[in-house]
């Protein structure tokens, strides 16, 4: 096909045979996961200070204002800025707090979401790992990021610290199974984990579309699940400004502060990017049935622009929400995951499998 052009697969392979000829098995091995680790840190930070200045601006834009206006044309310097204050200010250490767990905490949620960003498929053949429970890999890790958010709270010898932990452990504990379960309809879908092989299966139609109302409820439930997983607006109890002022990370400061900061921008993005890998094709180009000129031109767009676009259209509805929605309170939290998405997930993972048994998807 014609989008084949902007396979990765044999640069990669290139680079890989490139380095078994001059190095031994051990140190090419050693060489690859540095080059990876490299391009994976200098795509996170550069992902988390646009979005961090895109939250602004949508922000702006929603609530008639202008937003970063002043550091740099349109405020674009103005997130690199910030940084290089949080990288300068004054690590403040706490009285009583247990030193060791309040320092590695934020270390912890920065390792979960690198973790999860590792399996993310950006396009054909452009993949850190792509293993054969690839959806299960990237649901277990992320759900480590909950020990570090736990860790801060309680080690941090604060009680608004310490609700917000339990309050966020609560959500995100919560929320993980109507993430898992809208995952699982799709994989009934697509008959694999593998996140390539998923991909792949949307060749001829995106899942969104061709799983019928059980893909369609999917995509919603998962939507919003991980919104409330990522404790992002209107589901972000756990750092509650005017009951908690930070939440977990209130007694942070500084580049520990930035972690917490970045890891939650970082972990919209993995949802993010999950949604658009399993629900809206990935790297897959956009085709509507036979119309070969239309479709012909869709083919020519790389592949990691058209996983960019989904992923940043998931991202911008996920901003949406935040700045439309007032936050709930926790008890409503809790009763919208425990007694309406829940069941509604359970109920369409059943019929997605009699859909599927009865060959009824296109």
């Amino acid at each position: 096909m014609p989008f084949d052009i902007y396979d990765f697969t044999s640069l990669t392979q290139w680079i890989d045979t490139s380095l078994n000829d001059r190095l031994s098995p051990f140190w090419a091995v050693v060489a690859e996961m540095a080059i990876v680790g490299l391009l994976i840190l200098v795509f996170y930070a550069l992902i988390g200070l646009f979005l961090v200045y895109a939250e602004r601006k949508v922000c702006a834009f929603m609530q008639n204002r202008l937003g970063p206006n002043r550091v740099g044309p349109f405020g674009i310097f103005q997130t690199v800025a910030d940084l290089i204050k949080l990288l300068l200010v004054e690590l403040v250490p706490i009285r009583n707090a247990d030193k060791f767990l309040f320092n590695v905490a934020p270390f912890i949620v920065i390792i979960a979401s690198f973790m999860a960003i590792s399996a993310i498929p950006f396009a054909k053949g452009l993949h850190a790992i792509d293993l054969n429970i690839g959806v299960f890999y990237v649901i277990a890790v992320s759900a480590l990021g909950v020990i570090g958010v736990l860790l801060a709270g309680w080690s941090s010898n604060n009680k608004y610290s310490l609700i917000g932990a339990m309050r966020s452990g609560a959500q995100i504990v919560s929320y993980e199974l109507s993430v898992g379960l809208s995952l699982i309809t799709v994989i009934i879908l697509a008959g694999t984990m593998q996140l390539s092989e998923i991909v792949q299966a949307q060749s001829t139609g995106w899942f969104i579309f061709r799983g019928h109302i059980p893909a369609f409820i999917a995509f919603v439930i998962f939507l919003i699940a991980s919104t409330a997983e990522t404790n992002r607006g209107p589901f972000d109890l756990a750092e509650a400004e005017s009951e908690l002022t930070a939440g977990f990370h209130t007694e942070y400061s500084g580049i520990k502060f930035a972690f917490f900061f970045l890891a939650e921008y970082m972990n919209m993005f993995i949802v993010a990017s999950i949604a658009a890998t399993v629900f809206l094709g990935g790297w897959m180009p956009f085709h509507i049935g036979s119309w070969e000129a239309f479709n012909h031109v869709m083919d020519f767009i790389p592949p990691f622009i058209w996983y960019l676009m989904k992923t940043f259209f998931i991202i911008f509805l996920m901003m949406w929400f935040k700045w439309t929605f007032p936050r709930l309170r926790i008890d409503q939290l809790l009763t919208l995951e425990w007694k309406y998405l829940l069941p509604i997930n359970l109920v369409n993972v059943v019929f997605m499998a009699f859909i599927v048994l009865m060959g009824w998807h296109f």
